[in-house]
């Protein structure tokens, strides 16, 4: 027999997996039900009704499908997109040009419109394309880049995508559950999310929502889907009235998840967004105070996903190893273009608070004086302090 392979805590302040609360880990160690049992069938009932809360729609077709978020991206591309479709798809990070890609596998003629890594999406050139092409079938944006810390504002492109009869898919994988996912004030057509971020899940599941005008394009569509395990004309069935056999859920996780909207749930919408607004708003004060630059300007910036520039002479690898290796904390990368420029600070879920600023900005104030960045770790945590007083 082999020990159980144990693991230090770590403070998850990446970009995904986010810190877990011990009574959502706690509901993962519950006995494990049939998928088709009634206690079960009654927990899947519970967590889409709370899931249509967190996601504030009245859609009847609101899942969660097996896998991460990408999982998510795809189920929504294979679900909606048949080959030779039009769909206009733009870009300003990683997930973009992922969404992209998966468009192209299945099938679809891709329309791009890009901004670059940091910047929010041209929203004229955006509208100009739509208009200039009236054929598309949907339109897809990442509302938050997860690769930048970009916040992309749907408001003037929803009206513009439905006036064109066009189907709006958005990706909320980093937006969900930390900030407001307008799904039927805007009317969002699609949206899909991953369980790992804002939502304070361990990864495994994606969150996926769909209008009646979604649903009716899936049931409307002349060929099969590509996919039969994300195939939603099955699945659907399997989450409605009729119990249709179609694959085995992933049962604790769903326990952890209906877990996990529980505390969405307790703790108000409104009042979980207004706490990420808030912490984040003291991070980037404090780093501010610290002369680091921020290279998302602050009206796009998520409050769930900060990205920090490095200031010359630092070493990416060799910070975030220094944060590991002495305060056990993790933080990401630079993805794609931004790779080695910066690095990503998550604030998410039950990660983002208060303690949690205060310690990273102490802990990488002292690893950047370590370094030889001289910076003023006392002004940075006067600054967030005084946030948090206002």
């Amino acid at each position: 027999m082999y020990p159980c392979r144990k693991t230090r805590e770590k403070l998850l302040l990446g970009p995904g997996p986010s810190p877990v609360e011990s009574r959502v880990l706690r509901a993962m160690a519950e006995p494990t039900l049939g998928h088709l049992d009634g206690d079960f069938v009654a927990l899947m009932d519970e967590t889409q009704r709370l899931l249509r809360k967190t996601f504030a729609t009245e859609n009847p077709l609101t899942v969660t499908m097996p896998g991460t978020g990408s999982a998510g991206m795809e189920a929504a591309c294979v679900n909606v997109i048949e080959r030779g479709d039009q769909v206009i798809i733009a870009d300003h990070g990683v997930f973009g040009r992922r969404m992209q890609e998966v468009a192209e596998r299945c099938g679809a003629v891709v329309i791009k419109v890009s901004a670059p890594f940091g910047q929010a999406l041209p929203e004229e050139e955006l509208i100009e394309t739509i208009r200039r092409h009236p054929e598309a079938k949907l339109v897809g944006v990442v509302h938050a880049e997860t690769s930048t810390g970009v916040l992309q504002n749907l408001d003037r492109i929803a009206p513009v995508v439905h006036d064109a009869g066009m189907l709006f898919l958005v990706d909320a994988v980093t937006s969900l559950g930390g900030m407001e996912v307008p799904v039927d004030r805007l009317g969002l057509d699609i949206v899909y999310s991953g369980s790992q971020k804002c939502l304070g899940c361990p990864p495994g599941l994606a969150p996926l929502t769909l209008s009646p005008r979604a649903v009716k394009a899936v049931q409307e569509r002349k060929t099969k889907v590509q996919s039969w395990y994300l195939d939603l004309t099955m699945i659907m069935r399997y989450w409605g009235e009729e119990r249709f056999y179609h694959h085995t859920a992933p049962i604790n996780m769903l326990y952890a998840f209906n877990e996990a909207l529980r505390i969405i749930d307790e703790e108000g919408l409104h009042r979980r967004w207004d706490r990420h607004r808030r912490n984040a708003e003291a991070l980037w004060a404090g780093l501010e105070a610290m002369g680091l630059a921020l290279p998302v300007a602050k009206e796009h910036r998520l409050p769930s996903l900060t990205c920090l520039s490095l200031p010359e002479g630092i070493d990416d690898g060799q910070l975030r190893r220094e944060l590991m290796e002495r305060y056990s904390i993790e933080v990401g990368a630079g993805l794609g273009e931004l790779k080695g420029k910066v690095i990503r600070i998550g604030l998410m879920g039950s990660g983002s608070t208060a303690n949690n600023v205060i310690f990273f900005l102490s802990a990488l104030g002292t690893t950047l004086n370590r370094m030889g960045w001289k910076t003023d770790v006392g002004a940075a945590l006067e600054t967030a302090d005084e946030r948090f007083r206002d």
